[in-house]
C-alpha cells in the first residue's frame, strides 16, 4: 500500500511540473511562439472555441506569427479574442491571414515578466509540497513497522526534491530566455 501511494504522488508532482511548464508556455519571450495563444479561445458562432482549433499557425520570422484560419469568415472573432488577452499584441489581417508582431520586451516588461514566472514556480513548488504532505499523512496512517514509514517518508521527500529540482531548471531556463536580448 506504501508503494502505491509513493507511486501516486510521484504521478501527481510530475503532473505539477507539468502544469508549471504549460502556464510558461504561456509568458511572453519577445519570440514568437504558437504556445502563447494556447489558452486563447474565440467565440465562433456563440461557442467559446480553443483558437488552435479555428487556425494554423506559422513563424517567418524570429518576432512574427502568422495565423491562418482554416474559416475566413472567423478572422474578426480571432482578433477581438487576442486582442483581449493580457499579452500587448495588436493583431492586423489582410483577409485572409493574421499577423502578429511581437515587440521587443522593455527591460522594465522584462523583469515584471521574471517576477511573474517566480510567482508560477513558487505556485508550483507548493502543489508539490502538498502532494507530499498528502502523500505523508496517507504514509502514517498505514499500520506499517516504524521502519518501513520512515524509509517512505525518506523516499518521499527525495521525489519532493527531484521534483522541485525540476522546477528550479525550468525556472532558470525561462529567466535566461526573458533576459536574452
Amino acid at each position: 500500500m506504501i508503494d502505491e501511494t509513493l507511486l501516486e504522488a510521484d504521478h501527481k508532482m510530475d503532473q505539477a511540473v507539468e502544469h508549471t511548464a504549460q502556464e510558461f508556455s504561456g509568458v511572453r519571450t519577445g519570440r514568437a511562439n504558437p504556445g502563447l495563444l494556447s489558452r486563447v479561445t474565440v467565440d465562433y458562432y456563440g461557442t467559446q472555441t480553443p483558437l488552435q482549433q479555428l487556425a494554423g499557425f506559422s513563424v517567418p520570422e524570429a518576432r512574427m506569427l502568422v495565423i491562418s484560419p482554416y474559416d475566413k469568415s472567423a478572422i474578426a472573432s480571432i482578433e477581438r479574442a487576442i486582442g483581449e488577452t493580457d499579452l500587448g499584441l495588436n493583431p492586423s489581417n489582410d483577409g485572409n491571414i493574421i499577423r502578429l508582431a511581437f515587440p521587443a520586451l522593455t527591460e522594465e516588461r522584462r523583469k515584471e515578466l521574471i517576477r511573474h514566472v517566480r510567482h508560477l514556480t513558487e505556485d508550483g513548488r507548493v502543489a508539490v509540497r502538498n502532494v507530499r504532505r498528502h502523500a505523508k499523512d496517507a504514509i502514517e496512517r498505514e499500520e506499517v513497522s516504524e521502519d518501513d514509514i520512515h524509509r517512505a517518508e525518506k523516499e518521499l521527500q527525495g521525489m519532493t526534491d527531484v521534483h522541485i529540482g525540476k522546477l528550479d531548471v525550468l525556472l532558470a531556463h525561462k529567466e535566461e530566455e526573458l533576459l536574452e536580448v
